[in-house]
């Protein structure tokens, strides 16, 4: 029973993952950490799958193995926060930008103080 619980949040992780490739204001890597998590407790299959994925896998390892973010990734998330502060602040306005830019500091800051 547990290991069908661990595959299902494995799959659901994947799946938040998937819409934080496309989505900006959603991150991608944290869910896929995630889903590496709880697919080595049901199926490491499907744990190899995305740590041999060309793309993600290799960020994956990083953080797994040297709680480590390149810099391009945080290029990348810094500019995608930045985005959606910019459209929350478009799209909603005062004072619900704040929220957006709460964020922007808070994450952003953690993600900037990471090792690469």
């Amino acid at each position: 029973m547990r290991r069908i619980l661990y595959r299902f949040l494995g799959y659901l992780s994947v799946t938040l993952g998937a819409i934080g490739a496309v989505l900006p204001i959603m991150p991608t890597v944290p869910f896929l950490l995630l889903a590496v998590y709880f697919f080595a407790r049901s199926n490491p299959e499907l744990e190899k799958k995305i740590l041999d994925h060309p793309h993600w896998g290799p960020q994956v390892k990083d953080w797994r193995d040297r709680r480590a973010i390149s810099r391009s990734s945080k290029t990348i998330a810094i500019v995608a926060m930045a985005s959606g502060a910019v459209f929350t602040y478009v799209t909603l306005g005062h004072p619900w930008y704040w929220v957006s830019i709460t964020i922007l500091v808070v994450a952003g800051g953690w993600i900037v103080t990471r090792n690469e």
